[in-house]
């Protein structure tokens, strides 16, 4: 009996060992440390992290400070791994620790960021305290495919005439806003902003290398027009390090996907501008010795700004499909890019820009010449263009503006030619004056956007010709005074522009009979009383 007893309880021992020795790997917590070779100008080379992947962060443990400083690794080469320091890179040194976090670079969103101004990682800027995050989104993710976009073909107005009506943009599209500095580029992406007001779009503005004080300018605009309620500004400023500058769009690209992808709402991000960006990269990829290309940015520099402009989609209304994507939870919602590059003495066959305007949907071309000479938004109409064209317009306006910029395009055509001779016939000068009136009522102050049914009933007056006979440097104030008497007289013709998206016989009647009855007012109110 106690030869089995000592038989029995061997067994167990050799079965509760046996266990123990199973278990004993899972309870074992192996970590991969590293540590710091050399630390330059925001980048850190670092020794003993084999299995790192491409766009880990790292936690690098300063030993100076305490503190523990994020690091994003790009270049993963034999020996060592080139990682750009998110942060002061000033307070790491030579043989400070380094960990993997085991995840890619992501960053907090979700509504809590409305109306508030943050860092690239997400921290406020604003001095408005602590924001608490429902979520975290990937500061770089995969594009939706094809399968759960849908066209473009809903508007997404800028509230700009020349833009509206000529180069119109569409929900999920990629417009490209090109120009030289001070020639208004900004000012189209600000308008454009402050014209959602009311609507359902969430906006994103991204200030790239810009001073401190222009974005607060930016943000204060946007506060005293009530549109920093449903938008969001990341700002990486002159004075932050290369990396910041680097990663901020595609830090406001992620915040606006989480509105996009778990609300299904739309979006509007503005990227500016993707010039600094650009060269931010540049400046990092020669300090991580990547081979400098075509005037000295490195060969992947086009795919930097293709990836992050193919993430803006309009997402398939069918839910069943939507199901089918492992992000994706809610059906319908769209991001749509502006984004800004700045062009030298208006050249916009260099580098950057002929690489963006490949990636994008079209663009905005601001012009000095026309910005100069008080033409203002400076849209030069004939090399700017929206690939989406008259799907992005409701048909009221795609109606109205048919003829409009082919009249533009005649008058910059006689306009030339008038100069150098002087006997022209009747119809050139009835051109040419019909020509002038557009250019005039093209014309639109900052921080004004107008909404879609004016704008269709001054357009409908200019190309139908019911201003020829108005003296062309009266065009604005008839335009005011127009609007004016719109609202207050005749209120039913903007809201059946509104409420049926096209003007019917009915609507366009009676339009036709309102600027009518108006231009008789307008001429009374107008008329220089005789002399004495």
């Amino acid at each position: 009996m106690a030869m089995s007893d000592a038989k029995l309880r061997a067994s167990e021992m050799k079965k509760a060992l046996l266990e123990q020795i199973e278990h004993f790997e899972e309870d074992l917590k192996l970590e991969e440390v590293g540590e710091v070779l050399e630390v330059k100008d925001g980048v850190a080379r670092i020794w003993g992290l084999s299995s790192a992947v491409a766009n880990e962060m790292l936690e690098v443990e300063s030993s100076e400070t305490g503190e523990q400083v994020t690091a994003l690794a790009l270049n993963l080469e034999e020996d060592n791994i080139g990682a750009v320091v998110l942060g002061d890179y000033l307070q790491l040194k030579e043989g400070d620790t380094v960990r993997r976090t085991g995840r890619v670079l992501e960053v907090p969103a979700g509504p809590e960021f409305l109306g508030r101004v943050v860092s690239p990682l997400g921290a406020p800027r604003d001095g408005k305290g602590a924001i608490k995050a429902s979520a975290t989104m990937l500061v770089d993710r995969k594009a939706p495919g094809i399968v759960y976009r849908q066209p473009v073909k809903e508007p997404l107005q800028t509230g700009i005439k020349a833009i509206d009506s000529m180069i119109p943009i569409g929900r999920g599209q990629r417009e490209l806003i090109i120009g030289d500095r001070r020639t208004g580029k900004t000012a189209i992406a600000i308008d454009t902003i402050i014209n959602q007001r009311g609507g359902d779009v969430v906006c994103v503005y991204v200030a790239i290398g810009q001073k401190a004080s222009t974005v607060a300018s930016v943000v204060a605009r946007l506060e005293a027009e009530g549109a920093m309620d449903y938008t969001i500004v990341v700002a990486a400023n002159a004075s932050d390090p290369a990396t910041l500058q680097y990663i901020s769009p595609y830090t406001g690209c992620a915040m606006a996907e989480y509105f996009m992808y778990k609300e299904g709402r739309a979006t509007l991000v503005i990227y500016d501008d993707l010039s600094k960006q650009a060269d931010a990269y540049r400046e990092i990829s020669l300090v991580l010795r990547r081979p400098p290309g075509r005037e000295a940015y490195p060969g992947d520099v086009f795919y930097l700004h293709s990836r992050l402009l193919e993430r803006a989609a309009k997402v398939t209304d069918d839910a069943d499909v939507v199901a089918g994507h492992p992000d994706l939870e809610k059906p319908g919602g769209s991001l749509t890019a502006l984004p800004i590059i700045q062009t030298q003495a208006g050249d916009v066959s260099a580098y950057i820009p002929t690489n963006v305007i490949s990636i994008t949907d079209g663009q905005i071309f601001l012009e000095s010449n026309l910005f100069y000479s008080g033409v203002r938004p400076a849209v030069n109409a004939g090399i700017s263009v929206s690939r989406v064209g008259g799907n992005a317009q409701i048909k009221a306006m795609k109606g109205v503006a048919g003829r409009l910029r082919l009249d533009l395009a005649q008058f910059r055509e006689l306009e030339a030619f008038a100069q150098f001779g002087s006997d022209l016939d009747a119809a050139t000068q009835r051109q040419l004056g019909r020509g002038e009136r557009t250019v005039e009522i093209l014309k639109q102050g900052q921080y004004v956007p107008m909404a879609v049914e004016s704008q269709v009933m001054v357009i409908y007056a200019v190309t139908q010709g019911f201003l020829d006979d108005i003296d062309a440097r009266k065009i604005s104030a008839w335009e005011v005074s127009f609007l004016e008497y719109m609202r207050s007289a005749h209120p039913k013709i903007g809201q059946a522009i509104v409420s049926e998206k096209v003007l019917s016989d009915d609507t366009t009647q009676a339009l036709r009979s309102a600027i009518e009855s108006h231009k008789q007012l307008f001429r009374a109110e107008t008329a220089v009383p005789a002399a004495g």
